[in-house]
């Protein structure tokens, strides 16, 4: 089903969730302890490196990239949605970063021409992952880095019916297929989480990144087609549907993450409480 996995849908749906992505939805999410974790296996190691961060949003990856050390203006923020890339225009930190409305699947870069590529939070929305990994390896340099981060396929009945009528949540080796049919050698892959999300559940998602060998365009590579989905098409009543759909399938986790998260600080409230001299 997966009603916001179409570019229009995930286009206005993105024009809503800007207003409050940084404040409401990272914090249960998408932390930061969770975003530099993953972006230590984008070996982000100099700060003359160039950057590509594409599905870049309001720049919350954007800023543990630059925080990293890595120069400003040697960071591309890729994004097809506007409402998102102003939201990031506000960033003092972000002030050099160079900001471009761009597709995934279809990157406005040139190949072999950045040192890294860092894609978090954006293959949700991708019609065609393999596609955009494809992409991934074709713009990084030989020997460069490309690090994929997004959820996994949940197993609890309920969660997988409503996460699969939101987007797309991968399994953890369709992760690892798509990176090493793009080309990609030496994957390495990290599971990161929310500190409400408990040890004995599935992973909740996963870092995974891989280096290109060989310059060039991937072997997975795709011939251009015609036309691809548009993002900024007004939305008919079928689309307007799917939309609604979508976004309550999304809503619905916000209320669990807000309660396991309520719950998790209580313990460690407690657990502070109950130590001796405290």
């Amino acid at each position: 089903m997966r009603f916001i996995q179409h570019k229009a849908e995930a286009y206005w749906f993105y024009r809503v969730v800007s207003l409050g992505y940084d404040k409401w939805i990272n914090p249960l999410f998408w932390t930061e302890a969770m975003r530099d974790e993953a972006l230590a296996l984008a070996r982000l190691d100099r700060p003359d490196l160039e950057v590509a961060d594409v599905g870049a949003g309001t720049g919350f990856t954007t800023t543990g990239i630059v925080k990293r050390g890595v120069d400003p203006q040697r960071v591309t923020m890729i994004d097809q949605s506007p409402h998102q890339l102003a939201r990031a225009r506000r960033k003092r930190a972000l002030a050099a970063v160079a900001r471009r409305i761009g597709d995934a699947e279809d990157l406005p870069l040139a190949t072999d021409s950045v040192d890294r590529y860092v894609s978090a939070g954006s293959i949700e929305y991708w019609p065609d992952p393999q596609r955009a990994i494809a992409e991934a390896y074709r713009v990084v340099r030989p020997g460069g880095v490309a690090v994929v981060i997004g959820p996994l396929r949940r197993t609890h009945p309920l969660a997988r019916r409503l996460s699969d009528a939101w987007m797309l949540f991968p399994a953890d080796d369709e992760y690892r297929g798509w990176m090493e049919a793009a080309g990609f050698s030496d994957v390495r892959r990290l599971a990161v989480a929310p500190p409400w999300w408990r040890a004995e559940w599935d992973d909740y998602g996963v870092a995974i990144a891989g280096v290109k060998p060989a310059a060039g365009e991937s072997p997975a590579a795709t011939p251009a087609t015609p036309r691809r989905e548009a993002a900024a098409e007004r939305l008919g009543p079928a689309r307007l549907a799917r939309f609604a759909l979508g976004s309550l399938a999304g809503a619905s986790f916000i209320p669990v993450a807000l309660w396991f998260t309520v719950r998790e600080r209580l313990a460690r409230r407690d657990a502070t409480r109950c130590r001796p001299g405290t």
